[in-house]
């Protein structure tokens, strides 16, 4: 993994976790919370992906695909989790 694919998975991850609360709503920590869940999600994803060797729309070394579904579903399973503490 080069340095610029991990910025740049990085910040793809964190424009997932912007758009989705921009997408929702709600406070200034529960962006942060969508950006950390973003980025974990992707993050599983792409591993996943390498590991299963599954190239699903890779940019470079990343697996995008995977990575930005797994993001996907992590923002929504937290929101869904933490609708409870509102």
């Amino acid at each position: 993994m080069t340095l610029p694919a991990l910025f740049y998975g990085f910040l793809l991850a964190s424009l997932y976790g912007s758009a989705f609360h921009l997408w929702v709503g709600g406070k200034g920590l529960k962006l942060l919370f969508y950006i950390f869940l973003s980025w974990i999600g992707f993050w599983a994803g792409h591993y996943l992906g390498a590991y299963l060797g599954w190239t699903f729309a890779s940019i470079g070394p990343l697996n995008t695909g995977l990575g930005t579904a797994l993001s996907v579903l992590f923002m929504i399973l937290g929101n869904w989790l933490g609708k409870g503490n509102e």
